[in-house]
């Protein structure tokens, strides 16, 4: 029984965290379609996609980082699978683009992308095989991953949130700086006119 009960918190913990992003659409002949991810550094990244033929037509694809570095290319794909690691917490980008010779009037086609990070686009079953461990063995591997996984992202969003406290308290301070650098002026400007104006009546004689 506390077997059976070990087993069904693994599979529920499991449900809940997998990260597997699926998604299909239609690419228009010359287009380019890219889906863009912010990423932390050292995650595993796969894609298996698939690309329906249209005689005569080609398409590539390209996985790039904010600064323009391929990670992954592939010239006139169908069907295939792709994997990097991210070495910088950045934003990534996968493109596919359609090619169609300038005589031929080309069609849309279809493209299927299913993209898996992290903990998911490890190959447990086979890490399994290779250390002789149990299925259940494999699969609280694979939820101590996950967990690791978890503490990861959380110790990053308290970073990332410590960064924009920082960032809101330096702009609130050289707002405030601002504000009395302003309110100086502002002041010493109106003491200079009302000295003008007082020697320049005086000068006229409207006032003594």
């Amino acid at each position: 029984m506390e077997m059976d009960f070990t087993t069904l918190v693994v599979v529920i913990i499991s449900v809940f965290v997998v990260d597997v992003n699926g998604i299909m659409w239609k690419l228009q002949p010359n287009v380019q379609k890219c889906l863009k991810e912010e990423l932390q550094s050292d995650v595993l990244v796969t894609g298996d996609y698939e690309v329906q033929d249209a005689p005569g037509q080609k398409v590539d694809y390209v996985v790039r980082d904010s600064k323009g570095h391929i990670l992954s290319q592939k010239e006139d794909i169908s069907r295939g699978k792709f994997s990097f690691v991210t070495e910088n917490y950045d934003s990534f980008e996968i493109c596919f683009i359609s090619r169609v010779p300038p005589q031929q009037r080309g069609i849309a086609q279809e493209v299927s992308l299913v993209t898996k990070r992290g903990v998911e686009a490890k190959n447990y079953e086979g890490l399994g095989e290779a250390a002789k461990l149990k299925p259940l063995e494999v699969e609280l591997k694979r939820l101590e991953d996950l967990s690791d996984a978890i503490v990861q992202d959380f110790s990053q969003m308290r970073r990332r949130e410590e960064e924009m406290r920082d960032t809101n308290e330096s702009t609130n301070s050289r707002v405030l700086y601002f504000s009395i650098f302003s309110m100086c002026c502002l002041l010493g400007l109106a003491t200079w006119q009302v000295l003008y104006l007082r020697r320049f009546f005086k000068a006229k004689k409207l006032i003594e």
